[in-house]
């Protein structure tokens, strides 16, 4: 369903969103193709008119036509490729395809550019989508990884020494090998540590109990710390389910935090008082 690109810098991203779009366009295998970048500038400088971009790629014989205007690409044999803006969700509401290119997905700031890209994502036998980011650390792109319909494939900025300027490799090397940087931009390594966290993801495997290995609790606790507001780039309401041992251990048994409004995470809280027969809701 999707092939996750999750490379460093200079990979070959683009060039590789590129010529998939243009191999289904070209023997129509996609007739409606959605180009999603991280922004409308982005869709259009990287994404179709960029050095890598679909028009660089596309030989003369097989040109499509570019109308910026409508925000679309037409090939001779009637394949439609449309640009969208990752930062407009609501652009990708309606339309539907039987492909996608999404650039740079790790940069999206709204998780529901995905949903809805992945919505009108049903034209055909066969929809596709192929993702092409430098990673950094999402959730919702952490799930896509562990989805076994995606296909993933990892690359550093060294395996395409050959394609790239000679200073530039030098200039990246010499000051970011061997970084946290350099591990996310070059290597392409997924980080997903914060630097300087108290609490990181091997500490907290380390203290993780099996399932049905947690010793008996004295009490237990629902904690909500409310959010301002529910809107998109709101905080989450935090809403966790913790308990106490008789050896004054303490268990965080359940994370319920979202966006919610009042009504939602006040009810999500009074569910998990009385899923875990809790003593209080603080």
């Amino acid at each position: 369903r999707v092939w996750l690109i999750l490379a460093g810098r200079g990979v070959g991203k683009s060039r590789t969103g590129a010529e998939w779009v243009r191999a289904l366009a070209e023997c129509r295998r996609a007739g409606r193709i959605a180009l999603v970048g991280e922004t409308a500038g982005d869709a259009r400088d990287v994404m179709i008119e960029g050095e890598s971009g679909l028009l660089a790629c596309c030989p003369p014989w097989s040109r499509p036509l570019y109308e910026p205007s409508k925000r679309r690409v037409t090939w001779p044999n009637g394949a439609v490729a449309t640009c969208f803006s990752a930062d407009d969700p609501d652009q990708l509401r309606g339309p539907q395809f039987d492909a996608a290119w999404a650039d740079e997905i790790a940069k999206w700031r709204y998780e529901a550019a995905w949903d809805n890209l992945m919505l009108g994502l049903r034209l055909g036998a066969d929809p596709r989508c192929v993702a092409t980011t430098t990673p950094k650390p999402r959730a919702w792109l952490s799930r896509l990884m562990a989805d076994p319909r995606t296909v993933v494939t990892r690359g550093g900025t060294r395996e395409n020494a050959a394609n790239l300027a000679p200073a530039f490799l030098d200039q990246i090397l010499s000051r970011y090998d061997g970084t946290r940087l350099g591990r996310q931009e070059i290597e392409g390594e997924y980080l997903v540590d914060t630097p300087g966290a108290l609490w990181t993801r091997s500490l907290l495997a380390a203290a993780r109990a099996p399932v049905g290995s947690l010793p008996a609790l004295a009490r237990i606790v629902v904690a909500v710390d409310p959010a301002v507001t529910s809107g998109a780039e709101s905080d989450e309401t935090g809403l966790v389910v913790a308990g106490r041992d008789t050896g004054d251990g303490f268990w965080v048994l359940e994370d319920l935090s979202a966006r919610l409004s009042p009504d939602l995470w006040a009810r999500r809280a009074v569910d998990a008082f009385a899923r875990h027969q809790a003593d209080a809701v603080v």
